[in-house]
C-alpha cells in the first residue's frame, strides 16, 4: 500500500511509531555522543551546568594526562592481540565441535551436547574462584593466554555452529566426500568451512566484541598495569577524589572506535549470519 493511500488513522499510527523509534534512537546515541564531546573538555567543563554540547579544546591535554597515567597504547595493543587470538581460537574450536556434533554419529553424542549446553546455565561469577585456581596452578597469572584460552570453546559458539552446519551443510555431500576417500580434516577444511562463512563471520564478530569488552577475566588474572586490557586499564583511572574525567572519556572513546567501525562495516553481515539457515 502506498503512503498516499493510507487512512488518517494509519498515518497517525505510522508517525507515532516513527517518533517513538526516533526518540529511542536518540536515547541510545546520546551517551556515545557525550562521551566523544567530554573527551575534548576539561573536568570543570564536564561538570558545569548545563554541560557542554559541542566539542572543546582540551583533547591534546586529556591525551597527555591519559598517556602519563597509563601505558595506554600498550594496553590497546594487548587488547587487540587478546581479542584477535580469542576470536581465531573460538572460530577454530567451535566450528570443529559444531561439525562433530552435527555430522558425526557416535555413542553419547546427545548426552555430551546436553552437557555442553548445561554449562550455559552456570552464572559467570561462580567460575571466578575455580578459574583463578586453575590459572594459578598453570602459572598463567598475569599472562595474556589466560584471557583467551579458557573460554575459547564456548557453549554458545558450539551451539551456534552446530545448528548452522546442520542446516547449511548437506549430509549427503559429507558422505560422498568420505566415500571418495577424503579425510575428516580435509572435509572440514575444503567443504564445511567454505559453506559456513556467514556463520564464521557472525561468531567472529560476537567473539571479538565480547573479548574486547571483557572486564571480569582481566580483573581476576592480571596484576601489572602493563598487562591490563582496555576495560581494566580505564577502570584504574578512576579515583575516589581525583578522577580525570576528560582523560577517562578520551580513553573510552578510543576504546569504542573499533567497535563503532566494525558495527558500521559489518552490522548487515551480523544480522544475515544470525538469520541465515533459519529457513532452509
Amino acid at each position: 500500500m502506498m503512503a498516499g493511500s493510507l487512512s488518517p488513522a494509519a498515518r497517525l499510527a505510522r508517525a507515532s511509531a516513527l517518533a517513538l523509534v526516533g526518540a529511542g534512537a536518540l536515547l541510545m546515541v546520546a551517551p556515545l555522543y557525550f562521551m566523544f564531546v567530554f573527551a575534548t573538555h576539561s573536568r570543570g567543563a564536564i561538570f558545569s551546568s548545563p554541560p557542554p554540547l559541542g566539542f572543546g579544546s582540551h583533547l591534546v591535554s586529556n591525551l597527555h594526562v591519559l598517556l602519563a597515567a597509563l601505558p595506554f597504547w600498550h594496553n590497546v595493543a594487548l587488547s587487540l592481540y587478546v581479542a584477535a587470538a580469542s576470536t581465531l581460537l573460538t572460530l577454530l574450536l567451535c566450528s570443529m565441535a559444531g561439525y562433530a556434533f552435527a555430522m558425526f554419529r557416535f555413542r553419547l553424542r546427545q548426552a555430551l551436547f546436553l552437557l555442553v549446553l548445561g554449562t550455559m546455565l552456570v552464572p559467570q561469577f561462580m567460575n571466578m574462584i575455580p578459574t583463578f585456581m586453575v590459572m594459578d596452578a598453570l602459572d598463567w597469572i598475569n599472562q595474556p593466554r589466560a584471557l583467551y584460552i579458557p573460554g575459547a570453546a564456548s557453549a554458545f559458539g558450539i551451539l551456534f555452529m552446530r545448528q548452522y552446519i546442520a542446516s547449511a551443510v548437506p549430509f549427503d555431500v559429507i558422505e560422498a566426500a568420505r566415500l571418495d576417500g577424503c579425510g575428516e580434516l580435509g572435509i572440514y577444511w575444503r567443504i564445511v568451512l567454505p559453506l559456513i562463512k556467514p556463520a564464521l563471520g557472525t561468531l567472529g564478530l560476537i567473539s571479538f566484541i565480547a573479548s574486547w569488552n571483557n572486564f571480569l577475566m582481566p580483573l581476576i588474572v592480571m596484576r601489572s598495569p602493563a598487562r591490563y586490557t582496555l576495560p581494566l586499564a580505564l577502570r584504574s583511572l578512576q579515583s575516589p577524589t581525583n578522577t580525570q574525567w576528560g582523560a577517562l572519556m578520551l580513553g573510552s572513546a578510543i576504546a569504542t572506535l573499533p567497535l563503532v567501525v566494525m558495527y558500521v562495516l559489518y552490522s548487515r553481515r551480523l544480522v544475515d549470519g544470525l538469520t541465515a539457515g533459519a529457513v532452509k
